[in-house]
């Protein structure tokens, strides 16, 4: 059942839809709790100023937080799920406007948390522990908090710097504004004289364009653009630099990549051990840009060639139906238990399968503590929908158990791991694939779709991550950060990562220019992270069988955030402080490559 014209909602059939009655039954029973949890929040004010009067105060308190929290990601994510079917839905729209109010109340009544606690003696709260066991339950929560007692200074500073966050955010803001009201690209002719607006919807799909002229046109169009901002884009850059350096400062870490990772517990090795393990590997991405040049039939390879598909794509349909039951064989290497629960949401009530009338775009996968998650997929019956459907249920499963395992303050989980589970899920779908493809065409087709996934989520992510590493650095080191300097240090980075046979045009040294997650500081490094721990997973379940799997379901996906991030990795059998993962990872990539080339 493909996608043949845009249908209404009430036109899609019941089995492709999610059933959100599971959370709520009906509106009116979300506005019932809406309105339960603005009482709870204020309930909430009664413990402002007592956490240290006892230990039953102190558990009553993260009692009625674990309440709140229950009843507000219901109410947050039915709200936002509602309107995400259709976002012209003026209900929906109101109830999801509501919500975001109701969220910021939350927060609001919460906030003296925090303070009190790190003004509490941490003797006091070993006492409590003593004379209210069940206060245990909590002792990760406060932990955290207590963690970052050394970071955190006297309420006057701290003040003055929670004023300080209007003007802090300034440096993302305009560059916000710039790239996405102020800048304007200009148009290209494709080769049938059609003229294109280039936007930055569009610019990655004109990068894979078969015409080399109009990629090159497309490629130099858009960053002459930003060469010719280029001062003003260094400036906001530097004062986004200058403003993170002050915080670090203020807040008493050695640097600012040590107060990113430190969010997590993350050792900072974790971040040089990724970039040191991918320069040993680079060989094998030069090698790989090597092939596309020969496939292309190019005398050299640019910039601008790097996204344009070398393998056909055999155009092999894959309706959700047929895509479904091809994930649940190619997920039979996590067991029994995994594989029934998955298949179960995949048939019912967890995804909403096509796309719609004013449907949320893209792909993800949400839901709240209490009822299983949900999936929200606009299913275009191709190979890359198949890997989304895959990809989303992963994020879906690890939900699943860390909910069913874990209490509600324990069960969300941090960043760094959140995509592990969906890149593990996809790399056994494309094991399961490669085993049991026999069209040659689709099989070649296959393994360039992985290369281009270990070359844009791992090699690109640690380049960009090594150049923030580079500039933070060279900032505390005093050094100036001129317009010329950035693009001096991100064409070096080309250069050394793409190999001999690049040529490393000009425009791209103004590339760093257009990501916006340098915007986000010491981000970006956790998707290359990520994807090292999946693959390193898949191949420990694909080669070692229940062993493995009973590692990474118990430790791992049933782990939820009731440990550091580090530390649930290295229970489940994977150890990120060392650099193995990483390599482990690249040798895969190194192996899809010898295959490709023997392919080509």
């Amino acid at each position: 059942m493909g996608k043949d014209k845009l249908r209404k909602r009430d036109e899609i059939p019941a089995q492709y839809k999610w059933n959100m009655q599971d959370m709520f039954e009906s509106d009116e029973l979300w506005e019932e709790e809406a309105q339960k949890v603005v009482e709870l929040a204020k309930g909430l004010q009664q413990y402002k100023g007592h956490l240290s009067d006892s230990a039953e105060t102190l558990y009553e308190f993260f009692q009625k937080l674990d309440e709140i929290n229950y009843y507000g990601e219901r109410v947050y994510v039915y709200a936002n799920q509602r309107y995400h079917e259709d976002t012209a839905v003026s209900k929906y729209q109101g109830y999801s406007a509501k919500a975001d109010t109701i969220s910021v109340e939350m927060s609001s009544a919460t906030a003296f948390m925090g303070p009190e606690i790190l003004a509490m003696d941490e003797a006091l709260i070993e006492q409590f522990y003593q004379e209210k066991p069940e206060l245990e339950r909590y002792r990760r929560d406060i932990s955290e908090i207590l963690r970052g007692k050394a970071h955190t200074r006297s309420a006057e500073v701290e003040s003055v710097l929670a004023q300080a966050g209007n003007m802090a955010v300034a440096p993302y803001n305009i560059y916000s504004m710039f790239d996405n009201a102020d800048i304007k690209f200009p148009t290209v002719t494709d080769v049938e004289g059609n003229h294109i607006q280039i936007t930055h919807g569009n610019f990655v799909s004109l990068m894979q364009e078969k015409d080399r002229r109009l990629r090159k046109d497309a490629f130099r169009g858009v960053y002459n653009q930003y060469k010719k901002r280029g001062n003003t884009v260094a400036a906001i850059f530097q004062a986004q630099l200058k403003k993170e350096s002050f915080y670090a400062s203020v807040r008493n870490y050695p640097s600012v990549r040590a107060m990113h990772l430190d969010t997590g517990n993350i050792p900072e090795s974790v971040y040089d051990n990724l970039i040191e393990t991918v320069h040993k590997h680079l060989p094998a991405m030069h090698k790989y840009m090597s092939i596309r040049k020969k496939l292309l039939g190019v005398d050299h390879l640019h910039m601008y060639d790097i996204y344009v598909p070398v393998v056909e794509d055999p155009g092999t349909k894959y309706p959700y139906d047929e895509a479904k039951e091809i994930v649940k064989k190619a997920l039979v290497p996590m067991g029994e238990d995994y594989v029934s629960v998955a298949s179960a949401g995949m048939d019912k009530d967890w995804v909403d399968v096509y796309e719609n009338e004013n449907k949320r775009s893209g792909a993800y996968s949400w839901g709240a503590y209490g009822t299983h998650p949900y999936v929200l997929l606009n299913h275009q019956d191709n190979l890359g929908s198949m890997f989304t459907l895959a990809h989303e249920m992963g994020h879906a499963m690890h939900t699943y158990y860390s909910n069913k395992c874990q209490p509600i303050n324990q069960a969300g989980y941090l960043i760094f791991v959140a995509e592990v589970a969906s890149t593990c899920n996809e790399a056994l779908l494309m094991h399961h694939m490669m085993e049991n493809c026999t069209n040659e065409v689709e099989r070649k087709y296959l393994v360039n779709h992985y290369l281009e996934e270990f070359r844009t989520t791992l090699f690109r992510q640690a380049m960009f991550a090594e150049f923030e590493m580079i500039v933070h650095k060279k900032l505390a080191e005093g050094e100036n950060l001129s317009k010329e300097a950035l693009c001096q240090i991100y064409h070096d980075l080309n250069v050394l990562y793409y190999g001999p046979d690049m040529v490393v045009d000009e425009e791209i040294d103004y590339e760093w220019m257009r990501i916006p997650h340098f915007y986000t500081s010491f981000y970006v490094y956790q998707y290359a992270t990520g994807y090292s721990a999946a693959i390193a997973f898949s191949k420990k379940i694909l080669e070692e069988g229940k062993p493995a799997v009973d590692r990474y379901i118990e430790n791992f996906l049933s782990g939820g955030g009731s440990k550091d991030p580090i530390d649930l990795l290295k229970a489940a059998g994977v150890d990120m402080s060392t650099p193995a993962p990483v390599d482990d990872a690249l040798n895969v990539f190194e192996e899809y490559l010898d295959k490709f080339e023997k392919m080509c």
